[in-house]
């Protein structure tokens, strides 16, 4: 037992070692030869896309044999449209601007020096992820530019085809001179790697989880390096009384229905109670049609009772726990309000902080909206479903933090860099404290 632990740390030295071994020659890498990494790593992509799919085709046959639910088969699925999407990922990332070396403030003392701040990376970031094998593409991009190295710890049931995607990505980085150790993916499966990865306080420098609350509470609780985390998504829509009802059809329905398995999608609509009788009848009708299962408290709920049309529609009593869960499946909670206040009480006390939204055209109701509510992503008259890096323009994302540290909502570029000082001086030194002069008159300096 104790030989199998040393080899298992042994190869985890490694894997870290080697990623250490090149952040002092990310730091000061050219941006050409990170975008050059990127695009070779898209051409590589497109080219090898059979074998990515043969490799990934025995990912999925190892999840059909040990009977995976066909949720987690979807994510694991490696086809020509996701592929491209990957590819999309490397061009979208080479095209942003590089954050690191960026002087984001300048200011002068009185006594001369020039006080600054610059963006540098991070350092060593490990990620531990589940089941989607396009999340190493997404987070080995954006690492990449910022010019962090990472270590990859996916699922066992994907790491055929993560092993095939690190190995692109490397020798991408080889023929255009970006250091290839600075891709590292643990390819071994037992999950004692994981745990002793997380005490390498100091080595690595910060953990990124992205998967279920399970995992990420579990990883939460047993690192000893730093983890930006959000341990789950309970997004809300509200529905002021001064809401354009037309928009909310569309923003509502898109909000629960596009993709309820995910993160960004909303487990709970909140309606003014001076729209219910005229809106919720409609909005109940297109979600019930669209296999959606309202648990309602008892005003909506008698709403869908007397109306014969909304017969068809699966509803039931909301529980006070129903407002708490993250359902991640055609299952919405409902709650009638009657004040834009009691909207923010219920999202204070219900949501993550992940992201919720406000439906009004009421622009002093929107803004108040905009500054009390405490998530990392907060809309006007929008679908929560907006809340993605690609979404907003950053490219891709290593996770969505609800954190309240340097990085909040979608983590991205800047986000995968910190702030230092820098200070430029002419030989300041202070309260003038320096040398006596006749210590320097013995050494005939003066």
């Amino acid at each position: 037992m104790g030989e199998r632990v040393q080899e298992l740390k042994d190869y985890i030295e490694g894997k870290v070692g080697s990623a250490r071994s090149v952040l002092r020659e990310l730091s000061s890498l050219r941006t050409e030869v990170k975008n050059a990494a990127l695009l070779r790593a898209a051409e590589l992509l497109d080219a090898r896309r059979s074998f990515i799919k043969e490799e990934n085709q025995k990912d999925i046959e190892f999840a059909k044999e040990n009977k995976l639910r066909p949720a987690l088969i979807d994510r694991l699925l490696l086809n020509d449209k996701r592929i491209d999407g990957m590819i999309k990922v490397l061009k979208d990332v080479a095209s942003l601007p590089d954050p690191v070396g960026e002087i984001v403030k300048v200011w002068n003392l009185p006594n001369g020096l020039k006080v600054g701040r610059m963006r540098v990376p991070l350092g060593t970031i490990l990620i531990i992820y589940e089941s989607r094998p396009n999340v190493t593409v997404e987070a080995a991009a954006l690492c990449m530019k910022s010019s962090n190295a990472i270590v990859l710890r996916g699922g066992k049931e994907a790491v055929n085809s993560n092993r095939v995607l690190v190995s692109l990505l490397r020798e991408a980085s080889e023929q255009v001179g970006f250091p290839q150790e600075a891709i590292q993916f643990i390819d071994r499966t037992e999950r004692e790697i994981v745990w002793e990865l997380l005490k390498m306080e100091g080595k690595i420098d910060v953990a990124i989880p992205r998967g279920g609350e399970s995992l990420i509470r579990a990883v939460a609780e047993n690192s000893r390096v730093p983890v930006i985390k959000h341990y789950k998504g309970v997004c809300s829509v509200y529905v002021d009384e001064e809401a354009d009802l037309d928009k909310a059809y569309d923003i509502v329905y898109n909000a629960k229905v596009q993709r309820p398995s995910v993160c960004n999608a909303i487990e709970n609509l909140i309606i003014h109670r001076k729209v219910l009788q005229e809106f919720f009848p409609k909005m109940a009708y297109f979600l019930g049609r669209a296999g959606v299962e309202l648990r309602c408290d008892e005003e909506s709920l008698r709403v869908i009772r007397e109306d014969e049309k909304l017969s068809f529609v699966n509803a039931k009593l909301a529980t006070e726990e129903d407002y708490y869960e993250e359902f991640l499946d055609l299952i919405l909670a409902v709650k009638v309000v009657g004040s834009l206040e009691e909207a923010m009480d219920f999202i204070d006390r219900y949501g993550s902080k992940h992201s919720d939204s406000i439906l009004t055209e009421n622009y002093s109701k929107a803004m108040r909206f905009l500054r009390e509510v405490d998530s990392a992503a907060v809309y006007v008259n929008a679908s929560t479903r907006y809340t993605d890096g690609n979404e907003f323009g950053l490219g891709a994302e290593m996770g969505i933090s609800t954190d309240k540290i340097h990085a909040r909502g979608p983590m991205a570029l800047e986000e995968l860099t910190v702030q230092k000082f820098i200070i430029l001086g002419e030989g300041q030194f202070r309260d003038n404290f320096g040398v006596p002069e006749e210590f320097k008159k013995e050494l005939g300096l003066c």
